[in-house]
């Protein structure tokens, strides 16, 4: 890593711990986490299906994936290696996890293809995750934006372990509103990452990450291919995976964000050493993995 001023730093090479290619003899699955992510909705389980491959193909030592009831076929046929926790509701997600229930697990990711249905779930686990790591991404953060507290939330959770949000542009308006330039957002974004806790992805071409002291990481992985359906859902799986797995916390909360971002571009670009940028799909992000983390 590079920095460029007191609060900027070039993110060209990321610090990879141990867990992801250094790993002992003797170790097991348990050693590298137990992930749980709440994904998929009718007619968006693909979205659950690449976030779920993404977080296996980054290194997650155990992943369950809690699904509607007409998901469960999809999810065991197109991930074997995941387990699945099955909802009460036929076509979202309906379930109020307790703290109890979440204690098995290392970190806790929500938002891919879940739709916009489960504000009351949600709103349960930002309070029950208490000391579990908890990346909300896609449909996770436009409910959040529906929630007039959302802040507050935010804060309440933050104070006891990390927050991590990803959003795209449009999601970021949602969540704080519009600002007339780039430059102005990022100020918002250094802000808000200040004042509650909350370390945020905002996605895009240099995708910048603002830390809990306002530092801002900018990315300098990936391409114009990556602009394509589900590959936002590959980054949650990612960022997960490597929370999961640092659950000996080998490494800080903004370490892991921003290595979960240098590795999701970098697959991308491994991506174009055999193809065109038009063709790349998100499917195309996870195989590329392989070739990353080694």
């Amino acid at each position: 890593m590079n920095r460029i001023d007191d609060n900027t730093i070039l993110v060209d090479t990321p610090v990879f711990p141990d867990f992801l290619n250094h790993r002992a003899p003797d170790s097991h699955k348990g050693t590298f986490g137990h992930a749980l992510l709440i994904a998929g909705s009718y007619g968006k389980m693909g979205a659950a299906v690449l976030a779920a491959r993404a977080c296996l193909r980054s290194g997650a030592g155990l992943l369950t994936v809690h699904v509607p009831r007409r998901g469960v076929e999809v999810m065991q046929t197109a991930v074997p290696e995941a387990m699945v926790s099955i909802d009460d509701g036929d076509t979202h997600w309906t379930h109020l996890f307790s703290a109890d229930e979440l204690q098995r697990y290392d970190a806790v990711a929500v938002g891919p293809g879940v739709g916009t249905d489960s504000q009351q779930p949600l709103r349960r686990l930002l309070e029950a995750a208490q000391d579990k790591s908890l990346i909300l991404d896609a449909d996770a953060l436009n409910m959040l934006a529906a929630m007039d507290d959302r802040l507050q939330l935010l804060r309440q959770h933050s104070q006891q372990a990390s927050t991590v949000l990803t959003p795209h542009a449009k999601e970021f308006e949602r969540l704080f509103g519009r600002f007339d330039d780039a430059e102005e957002r990022l100020r918002s974004q250094r802000r808000l990452s200040l004042e509650t806790g909350a370390i945020i992805v905002f996605k895009g071409h240099r995708t910048q990450t603002t830390g809990r002291g306002g530092e801002v990481y900018v990315n300098t992985t990936g391409n114009p291919g990556m602009a394509t359906a589900g590959s936002g859902d590959v980054l949650t799986g990612i960022l997960l995976s490597i929370f999961a797995q640092n659950k000996l916390n080998q490494i800080d909360a903004e370490m892991c964000t921003t290595l979960g971002v240098w590795l999701h571009g970098k697959s991308g670009d491994f991506a174009l050493q055999n193809q065109s940028q038009c063709s790349l799909v998100a499917g195309d992000l996870i195989k590329n993995l392989q070739y990353v983390t080694r």
